[in-house]
C-alpha cells in the first residue's frame, strides 16, 4: 500500500520533490545575492536604469526564496538554510565581478536559464506526484522567467 503524507501525496515522491526543491532553493539563493551585488556595485552610463531592475529582480528572488522554502515545508520536509550547503548544491556560482552592467545582464541570463531547467524537471517531478501545488508554483515562474529572459537578452542588442 502507498503511504501518503498529510496533503495525500505518495511519501517517496514527495521525499524526491523536497530534494529537487532544496536545490532550487540553493541556486534562487545564490542568484539572490549575486543580484544584490550587482544592484550595490553597477556602474556606468546604465546606472541608474539597471540600478532600479537589478532591485526589481532580487525583491522578486526574494519572494520567490520564501515560497520554495514554504512549499518543502507543505511537503512535509525541511528547507535547508545555510549558505555553506548552498554553495555546494547550487550550479549557480557567487559572482566576483558586480559592476559591469552587460557582464551582470549576461550573468542573469545564465542563471535564469539554469533555474528554467530545474524548474522544468521539479515540474515534470509534480506532475508524476499529482501535486498540483508545486505544479502551479513552477509553471507560474517559468512563464514569467521566460518572459525576463526575452527582456534581458533584447537589452544586450
Amino acid at each position: 500500500m502507498t503511504q501518503l503524507n498529510s496533503i495525500g501525496l505518495n511519501v517517496r515522491k514527495s521525499e524526491v520533490l523536497a530534494e529537487k526543491l532544496n536545490e532550487l532553493l540553493a541556486d534562487y539563493s545564490i542568484f539572490y545575492q549575486n543580484v544584490r551585488g550587482y544592484h550595490w556595485n553597477i556602474k556606468g552610463d546604465k546606472f541608474f536604469e539597471l540600478h532600479d531592475k537589478f532591485q526589481e529582480l532580487y525583491e522578486n528572488l526574494f519572494i520567490k526564496i520564501d515560497d520554495v522554502a514554504e512549499r518543502i515545508r507543505t511537503l512535509g520536509h525541511t528547507p535547508n538554510h545555510q549558505f555553506s550547503v548552498y554553495q555546494k548544491e547550487a550550479k549557480i556560482k557567487e559572482s566576483n565581478e558586480v559592476s559591469d552592467g552587460v557582464k551582470d545582464v549576461k550573468d542573469i541570463l545564465e542563471s535564469l536559464k539554469i533555474i528554467i531547467i530545474l524548474q522544468r524537471e521539479i515540474l515534470d517531478l509534480s506532475a508524476d506526484a499529482d501535486d498540483e501545488g508545486t505544479n502551479a508554483l513552477m509553471s507560474d515562474y517559468i512563464s514569467e522567467q521566460e518572459k525576463l529572459v526575452w527582456m534581458y537578452t533584447a537589452y544586450l542588442k
